[in-house]
């Protein structure tokens, strides 16, 4: 039960000043500030707080504040919180791009240089503690009534096999008809590919030898160079490469489906950058063969990532061009061929194949690849599963593997409907992955339609969930000022304390090293309900302290000297002078999350075993369970109240 006072105490609280201003101000007024202030004094009780925990805001330093469009948690115990342009524009065409380290144990932050504009990239954790960050903004939307210039893909030619082309950003293609476009990028077409062929006589007698050439391949995105509705081309053509000569001008041209003036969407970048969270930097690797916008990065068992969807370098969806980072070359190859609409959540279940609940967030038709389903990455085939419900509103839900991965059960969680429309869910749901048929089965619902709700794995294998609204990007003042905490044992919602900033477009949320939740990012739409002003960026960070911390803030087990490094599959013992109330272990993998999407995070039981003043804890020997990296270990105690975390990497 929530905390109460007495008649008594209430009318102390609210009567002295109250009464005065209910002499001075009108009724419902006074009643307001009567009920707020009530409701301060309520909140800030220790009992309240142990049964439903508390928020605080932190203090950042203006200088530091940013557009949390990303946040990973390192291994140094520091956030990474990346904004790149943070969508805007502005910052965008200056070149300004952001990113943040926090320090939550100190409360500092510094500024990171930033190399690439990193906004709508994807991320993901490596084995040995860096962060690879893939993708972003090459150009930012230009919407149908905005666009003043036709444009459209280019694939440019290069049929020369001795040497690649190289263009520069304002290269001009010039149309049959003399209508000139301008590349609004660099572009290296690479040499063209030379094979030999040998052919035989009837005699038996060899041919000479024979050279066949293939023309080599890359796109650019183009614009007219005159404003207005006569530079729109319909039909495919070929396009000439104004400045180039001889045999250059001969093996070189450009090739167009169309050119029209028609919306024109946001576009990605193929570069990748590992993030090193010891000297603190950005550190350039090869870039991907495609563009992306909007992608999802997933760990595999061998520490390599699989990259998926994501809009290209014209601002086209991907049709299922996926591609496989090894962080042993610092180089991409190919994955297998599957299509998925943008930042699709993925998640690594026993055995290697990657479960895709529907959940997504951004771009793709309604009627394709919307439908969950197993994904085998060996065979490249996709089985679907049924039972879920609400199908059409998994744009912008929340999902994630429910604790511990042992269990292999993946919840969903709320969602809207495609785009900007209006529809939002109440629904969850829960798919047994270790049934012969899965299927979903309904969860209890949210309390209300809920979109972009931010989801977190707690020690205490719960879940807690803030935030969301249940509008598109908050419209009509829609936030949800809710947080609840799932329990997978029960399949219960319990009510938690309220958050005061509200959540809903680009905003993230973790799980910090000390048991706290972090909450960042909101980029609402508008910043009224009646949606007559435009919204603003939500700077403020809001931190969640959980009950079991308010109750055990005195004695909190703690996890003592050990080794920091363990094997799969081995036992490995640490110092603890409170192992005999003690009750469970876990290995939490550190988050990387985006627009609602977080697949790095995930609850590992260990085998526990308690001795005088030691415990010892197993890994188990799956690396489907336990992909290579760094991972924060947990204790809990026998009233549920967990320890700080102790950095262990697993090889």
């Amino acid at each position: 039960m929530a905390y109460r006072p007495s008649k008594k105490m209430r009318k102390t609280l609210l009567g002295g000043g109250a009464v005065v201003l209910l002499a001075g101000l009108n009724a419902p007024a006074a009643l307001s500030f009567a009920e707020d202030r009530y409701h301060a004094y309520k909140i800030d009780q220790p009992a309240y707080k142990a049964e439903y925990g508390s928020w605080e805001q932190v203090n950042i330093p203006k200088e530091y504040r940013t557009n949390a469009i990303h946040a990973a948690l390192l291994h140094t115990g520091k956030v990474l919180i990346v904004a790149g342009s943070g969508n805007d524009e502005k910052h965008f065409d200056e070149g300004t791009f952001d990113t943040v380290l926090w320090d939550p144990a100190e409360n500092t932050f510094q500024k990171i240089p930033t190399p690439e504009d990193f906004f709508c990239g994807g991320h993901a954790q490596l084995p040995d503690g860096r962060l690879l960050i893939a993708g972003g903004t090459a150009r930012y939307e230009v919407l149908d009534d905005k666009v003043e210039r036709a444009g459209g893909g280019m694939r440019v030619k290069n049929e020369n096999p001795d040497k690649p082309l190289k263009l520069k950003k304002g290269t001009v293609f010039r149309s049959p008809s003399g209508v000139e476009y301008k590349a609004k990028f660099d572009v290296t077409v690479p040499k063209a590919k030379r094979e030999f062929e040998v052919d035989y006589f009837e005699t038996g007698q060899m041919k000479p030898w024979k050279t066949k050439v293939t023309a080599a391949e890359q796109r650019v995105f183009v614009e007219a160079v005159d404003d207005g509705p006569d530079a729109v081309a319909t039909d495919a053509a070929q396009y000439e490469i104004v400045g180039l000569k001889g045999k250059e001008a001969k093996n070189s041209y450009g090739l167009a489906e169309k050119i029209t003036m028609d919306k024109q969407d946001f576009q990605g970048i193929r570069a990748a950058y590992e993030f090193d969270p010891t000297a603190e930097k950005y550190i350039r690797v090869d870039p991907m063969k495609e563009a992306r916008w909007y992608p999802t990065l997933v760990g595999l068992e061998d520490g390599r990532v699989l990259s998926v969807s994501g809009l290209d370098d014209v601002g086209a969806i991907l049709p299922g061009d996926n591609e496989i980072y090894d962080p042993k070359t610092k180089k991409w190859g190919k994955g297998p061929f599957h299509y998925f609409p943008t930042y699709p959540a993925l998640f690594l279940t026993k055995g290697g194949k990657l479960f895709y609940p529907g959940a997504n967030a951004g771009y793709g038709p309604a009627d394709k690849g919307r439908e969950p389903g197993i994904w085998d990455l060996k065979k490249n085939t996709f089985t679907k599963v049924p039972g879920l419900t609400d199908t059409d509103q998994l744009e912008t839900a929340a999902s994630l593997m429910l604790p511990p991965v042992q269990d292999q059960k993946v919840m969903v969680l709320g969602g809207g409907g495609v785009g900007e429309s209006k529809k939002s869910t109440a629904r969850t749901a829960v798919i047994d992955l270790k049934q012969d048929s899965p299927a979903f089965e309904a969860g209890p619902d949210l309390p209300q339609g809920t979109r972009y709700l931010n989801s977190v794995i707690m020690p205490d294998d719960t879940v807690f969930t803030s935030g969301g609204s249940e509008d598109y990007r908050g419209r009509g003042a829609s936030n949800i000022l809710k947080a609840q905490s799932y329990d997978p044992k029960t399949n219960t919602f319990k009510e938690a304390a309220e958050p005061t900033v509200g959540r809903n477009y680009h905003s993230e949320a973790l799980l910090l090293p000390d048991g706290r939740v972090a909450t960042f990012g909101s980029d609402s739409l508008y910043g009224d309900k009646d949606n007559t002003k435009l919204g603003k960026f939500e700077q403020r960070m809001e931190v969640y302290t959980p009950p079991a911390l308010h109750r055990g803030k005195d004695k909190r087990p703690v996890i003592g000297n050990g080794p920091q490094d363990a094997e799969r599959g081995t036992t490995v013992a640490y110092e603890s002078a409170d192992a005999d109330r003690i009750a469970t272990a876990r290995l939490m993998r550190p988050s990387a999350v985006t627009h609602t999407t977080d697949v790095e995070q995930r609850s590992i039981e260990l085998g526990l075993k308690k001795g005088e003043g030691k415990v010892s804890v197993t890994v188990p020997d799956d690396p489907t369970l336990v992909p290579p990296g760094w991972y924060m270990l947990f204790v809990t105690d026998t009233d549920g109240v967990p320890s700080e975390a102790k950095w262990v990497k697993v090889a």
